[in-house]
């Protein structure tokens, strides 16, 4: 039987796993999801209980816990196969999970457009300037700046000698400014003071940038779409893996429950020939050694009754597991494995089988689209040999505000008196302390050299597209292969329904006219039971050919990838 499975990680590190192909133990990663096959379950409880088993570890990983609304957890919940499956699709925690990796694609192409559409950032930040450092210490230039109060008293003078006024020394002046301060009650500015000190700065900046041409970014766009298709083959492959499942394990408790009658009803004829035979030895008519041997068998049949009907509820327990109920949950399982609830599958080739699993199987579409991802990948990789260009606007608004905002200035009263003055108080946000800045631009980056770095890469995307290429035939020859086998195991099964279908027709004649022989006299307790036996197994096997019959229909419609129904 071949497995496949398909799976991928996301960027963010998402769980990962792995489905072999036999016979080659072929695997490879796609998306997120499984693929869980059970082999056809034994009519024997030898081989059933351990298969039944093995389901129930496998499922382990797919349950989350459920509860149906009703009274008390206590109560049977009568279950048809539909309701099983559709409780098993809402709840499914492999299923649910794949949902979530779908959701994560459909973020994931909201992530690539978002490297296309316009970033904004805004900034802000305060500075406050305890200690500022002279911009012009060692150069000379403060001695420029100590001097500017000359060119007030040059102008003064020149001024005074014009009209014919006093000239002042230098002296004589700095004191008359001073005494001006002194009479406006202000007070006067220090010469160590640092005129290009601010003590507070504050920066407040919106950046926007649009990328123009980059063509990484609308390859990741194209990939990530690609990858939310692919999520979407995974959750259509996981819906037809959980119904294979629900379908295995309600098949497989049904037959449980049918194999506790038929064994019952061979107790009970048993029984009954245990009395006939004690009566015959009674009378004198058989050894003692008939009706203890008859007794021996009667008590191991019991006792395989007992394992019977302890596999019966095994099986309904792995359903339990399998749709999310309570373990202790009791449930009863609705219709039997009766010929007339199969789904008939008619004259199918296997070319035209073959053609229905090339055109729906999910996983194919994935192992397609994986190629396709890789393709992009090259384009991205090409991508880095040619030029990044964007636009960009900076806004900022910049405040430069000083602890101390007292203004000095001329009293206007007397504009032309310099030894006058008045001051006035400036708010935190005058515009004097507030300016903007606005610049816009275009930026193009380009890497011209790497080291080789970029050829490298672009060699390693091309090798791994050629490998999903080489994944992706084979397999398309491995479906081949498990659409022949799945659709041979199906006409065996059918072939196998008929001919026990015939033998238990006659073992029941068999068991009628042994049975009539040892009421009339003529024939043994011996001949009976073994008669009984043949019934018993011949019963036994057809609801084993019954079962398989059922499971290669469900495995049938899991590698054609879509229910016969729709075809």
């Amino acid at each position: 039987m071949l497995d496949n499975y398909l799976s991928t990680g996301d960027e963010a590190g998402h769980h990962s796993s792995q489905r072999s192909l036999n016979p080659d133990e072929y695997s490879f990663k796609v998306s997120t999801t499984a693929l869980i096959q059970t082999g056809s379950i034994q009519p024997l409880l030898s081989v059933l209980l351990p298969a039944l088993l093995l389901l129930i570890l496998l499922s382990a990983g797919r349950a989350q816990g459920y509860n149906i609304g009703l009274a008390s957890q206590s109560d049977t919940l009568t279950l048809t196969l539909d309701e099983a499956v559709q409780i098993a699709l809402e709840n499914n925690f492999g299923l649910r999970e794949a949902f979530l990796d779908r959701e994560t694609a459909i973020q994931q192409v909201r992530e690539a457009w978002g490297s296309v559409y316009p970033n904004v950032n805004a900034t802000g930040n305060f500075t406050r300037n305890l200690v500022t450092a002279n911009p012009f210490a060692g150069s000379g230039a403060d001695q420029l700046f100590a001097d500017f109060g000359a060119i007030g008293w040059l102008r003064y003078n020149e001024e005074a000698r014009l009209e014919g006024r006093e000239e002042l020394t230098f002296d004589e002046y700095i004191d008359r400014q001073i005494q001006g301060y002194e009479d406006a009650g202000i007070t006067p500015p220090s010469m160590d003071d640092d005129p290009f000190s601010v003590d507070n700065q504050f920066v407040l900046s919106l950046s926007i940038t649009q990328t123009l041409f980059n063509g990484a970014a609308f390859a990741a766009i194209e990939g990530a779409e690609q990858f939310k298709k692919l999520s979407e083959d995974a959750v259509q492959r996981e819906r037809q893996v959980v119904i294979d499942e629900v379908r295995r394990a309600y098949f497989s408790a049904l037959l449980a429950g049918q194999q506790v009658e038929v064994i019952r009803s061979s107790v009970e004829r048993l029984r009954r020939t245990v009395d006939d035979v004690t009566r015959t030895v009674d009378q004198g008519l058989a050894s003692r050694y008939e009706q203890l041997s008859a007794e021996v068998e009667l008590v191991n049949l019991e006792t395989e009754l007992i394992e019977a009907e302890n596999g019966a509820e095994l099986a309904k327990r792995s359903i339990n597991l399998l749709l999310n109920l309570e373990p202790t949950r009791p449930i009863r399982l609705m219709g039997d494995l009766a010929m007339t609830a199969m789904q008939p599958v008619g004259d199918i080739t296997l070319d035209e089988a073959v053609s229905i699993a090339n055109e729906f199987r999910p996983d194919l579409k994935q192992a397609e689209g994986f190629v396709e991802i890789n393709r992009i990948n090259e384009r991205i990789n090409r991508s880095s040999y040619r030029p990044i260009v964007s636009a960009f606007a900076n806004l900022d608004y910049i405040g430069r505000v000083p602890d101390n905002r007292t203004v000095i200035m001329s009293d206007p009263a007397d504009p032309d008196n310099p030894f006058r003055f008045t001051s006035e108080n400036r708010g935190f946000f005058h515009d004097a302390y507030w300016n903007p800045n606005i610049a816009v631009g275009i930026n193009v980056s380009w890497n011209l050299f790497s080291g080789f770095q970029n050829r490298a890469r672009l060699e390693q995307s091309r090798i791994e597209t050629r490998k999903s290429q080489l994944q992706y035939e084979f397999l398309t020859s491995a479906v081949h292969v498990e659409v022949d086998q799945a659709l041979r195991n199906l006409r065996t099964a059918e072939r196998r329904i008929e001919s026990q279908r015939r033998n238990i027709e006659q073992a029941q004649v068999n068991y009628d006219f042994a049975r009539t022989r040892l009421l009339e006299g003529v024939g043994t307790n011996l001949e009976e039971r073994q008669a009984s036996m043949l019934l018993d197994q011949s019963r036994l096997s057809y609801l084993a050919a019954v079962h398989d019959y059922l499971l290669a229909v469900s495995r049938f419609e899991l590698v054609l990838g879509i229910s016969l129904d729709r075809l």
